[in-house]
């Protein structure tokens, strides 16, 4: 347990790192499995199921374009095995509205000999999202 947990530590700080402070993908990278795969909403700008590390680089950097930064507000785990839920409260900052979101998402992963081969986000609220990112400031 204490593995999987500092894992999914490495892998949230590279991702925080990743998106706000432009830091490369080989940090989260170590932290998955040569088949992982993420399944994003499909009508996000980032939607759809991603696959292998290079498939979550791209995810990666769409994720950048669209957020300017990402700040972890508040993570639980819950590990059972190999499956871990994550709740992570945080705050994103939308790099074209210029507008704040501060929202909550469940993720379910599962990890195979310690790095994470799948993962699967439930977000609080997509429609806060997607509005977020649509709607002018002001």
């Amino acid at each position: 347990m204490t593995t999987t947990r500092a894992a999914l530590q490495n892998f949230f700080a590279a991702e925080a790192a990743y998106i706000t402070e432009g830091a490369n993908f080989d940090a989260m990278a170590t932290c998955l499995a040569p088949d992982v795969v993420m399944y994003q909403a499909e009508h996000l700008p980032y939607g759809g199921a991603w696959h292998g590390p290079d498939g979550i680089e791209k995810f990666m950097a769409a994720m950048r374009r669209t957020w300017a930064s990402l700040e972890f507000l508040e993570q639980r785990f819950v590990v059972e095995g190999d499956t871990v839920v994550i709740y992570n409260r945080g705050r994103m900052l939308a790099r074209a509205t210029g507008r704040m979101l501060e929202t909550s998402v469940m993720q379910l992963m599962t990890f195979r000999d310690g790095l994470i081969a799948e993962i699967r986000p439930f977000y609080l609220d997509t429609a806060a999202v997607v509005e977020v990112l649509t709607e002018a400031h002001g």
